[in-house]
């Protein structure tokens, strides 16, 4: 076995990086090295801890036990180091940094206008990279994808902070000449309604959906959309119908008509982040402007 006093954190955050994305390839993408830089870091890691750390499966890798806790626990040590090393002092007037965000349609078209409008104004050189979150906001957290996430899929584990900044309701758009827009939206006729329900490309279902569930009921889907970015287009000149949160529903006003929902649920809006970034200013700083933004929607 090697000396463990050899290795330092770039091979430890190698390890996990290879460990999240289940390839050496994947992992060099997103550190930016050379797979065989990457193959290299890993065979001293397999020496200095006396384990495979990785094996061949079917066309990919998999971790060894002994490899997931080595991750578990060196994780947070990086992390940790990552928010040790951050400055303490920021001026966001002076700043020249990357920020990566991960959020989907509804935080783009809700609290983006209102925080780039900030930033452009008070910290001109921070460069904001947005990424879809999806349902993998957690994994481009602890990939190091993203520093922050912002949606309605709540991390509940250990080792993430989290912030909530408001809570949202449904309502149901259509087509302005949609004959159920004459009239406020009884329970028979929206169950009944051709809908078009938006899944947002993955396992996350809606908080309306869980509550029809839990009434023994179901609706009458026709469409199912990953995003509700085009929902006007495809609603107008139809009788279909969709179920989306009221600020979605606002931007959309010009061109659809908007009747109650007669399903009652919430969503709430969390704004997430890890201890890497933790107590890093400018994180802090801009936090703090996502909130504010946030409280203005």
């Amino acid at each position: 076995m090697s000396d463990p006093f050899s290795l330092d954190f770039a091979a430890l955050r190698c390890l996990r990086m290879v460990h999240e994305h289940g390839s050496f390839s994947r992992a060099a993408d997103s550190l930016g090295m050379g797979q065989s830089s990457v193959s290299y870091t890993i065979a001293r890691l397999r020496e200095v801890f006396g384990d495979p750390l990785f094996v061949r499966q079917g066309g990919g890798i998999v971790p060894t036990q002994r490899c997931v806790e080595i991750v578990e626990q060196t994780g947070r040590m990086v992390d940790e180091f990552e928010a040790l090393a951050a400055p303490r002092v920021f001026d966001p007037g002076t700043a020249k940094l990357s920020i990566g965000l991960s959020c989907n349609f509804y935080e783009r078209v809700t609290i983006l206008p209102e925080l780039i409008r900030v930033l452009r104004s008070e910290a001109p050189g921070i460069r904001l990279n947005i990424i879809p979150s999806q349902v993998r906001g957690r994994e481009q957290l602890m990939r190091g994808e993203s520093d922050m996430l912002i949606g309605p899929i709540r991390i509940e584990e250990v080792g993430y902070y989290r912030r909530t900044l408001f809570s949202d309701d449904y309502v149901c758009i259509m087509d302005r000449g949609n004959a159920l827009a004459k009239a406020p939206l009884g329970l028979e006729d929206y169950v009944a309604a051709p809908q078009v329900v938006v899944n947002y490309g993955g396992t996350f279902r809606s908080r309306f959906l869980v509550e029809l569930e839990r009434m023994g009921r179901a609706l009458n889907t026709v469409i199912e959309l990953p995003s509700p970015a085009n929902l006007p287009d495809i609603l107008m000149r139809t009788d279909m119908i969709a179920t989306v949160p009221r600020r979605t529903a606002a931007v959309f006003a010009s061109d659809v008509a908007m009747v109650e929902c007669p399903v009652k649920a919430e969503i709430s809006i969390d704004l997430q982040w890890t201890p890497r970034t933790h107590v890093s200013a400018a994180h802090v700083w801009l936090r703090r402007q996502i909130a504010a933004a946030a409280g203005r929607v």
